[in-house]
């Protein structure tokens, strides 16, 4: 199987929004796996962690889209130009996986109308205000609707991309992949542990 996974950073994203999904699709044979930013270059996160980027004219879009969250996102859904750019990607993306506040993002281009979606429950307010016309569910670890994927936050994007894996190949080999990396995989997608810890 060959398969793009491109990845889309900015300052202030969620490190384990990226590198866990990434971790799991890295054990699948034939994926390229490439980082983009908007402009290009070094982007950085938490002041310490720097990754090196393509610019986005460079990518090429008919693949699997990972957004992630974090900080930098409360920026972001205000920034038109780069939520253009995220809605050109994801409208050829043959797969759109969120993860954490990175459905806020998505939710601002439109994209997620009348869809199902859940994002980081400690951000679910802010989150889910960015679009009303989300169909958000506040319970759900992660959501699949049609080929659009959104995870809980930080390390409920593991469980998701598993399902993904699970969709595209088979539960043996996610649960395969579960058990390289020593992770024990929740399967249950309607049922985020953390959902009531905040109001």
């Amino acid at each position: 199987m060959k398969m793009d996974v491109n990845v889309l950073l900015f300052p202030g994203f969620e490190p384990l929004d990226v590198f866990g999904p990434v971790e799991v699709l890295l054990h699948l044979k034939g994926v390229n796996l490439r980082y983009f930013s908007l402009n290009g270059g070094k982007v950085g996160t938490y002041k310490t962690l720097f990754i090196e980027t393509l610019p986005l004219e460079e990518i090429h879009a008919a693949g699997v889209f990972l957004l992630p969250g974090g900080p930098g996102t409360r920026k972001l859904v205000n920034e038109p130009l780069f939520l253009d750019k995220i809605k050109e990607i994801a409208e050829q993306a043959t797969s759109v996986l969120t993860v954490c506040t990175g459905s806020a993002l998505l939710a601002k281009t439109g994209l997620l109308d009348h869809k199902q979606a859940t994002s980081n429950k400690r951000a679910f307010k802010w989150a889910t205000a960015q679009n009303k016309q989300v169909l958000w569910i506040k319970k759900a670890r992660w959501v699949k609707d049609g080929n659009l994927y959104s995870s809980s936050g930080v390390s409920a994007g593991i469980d998701m991309v598993l399902a993904f894996v699970a969709d595209i190949c088979s539960t043996a080999q996610a649960d395969k992949i579960a058990t390289q990396i020593e992770y024990h995989r929740n399967k249950t997608a309607n049922d985020d542990p953390f959902s009531e810890l905040y109001d």
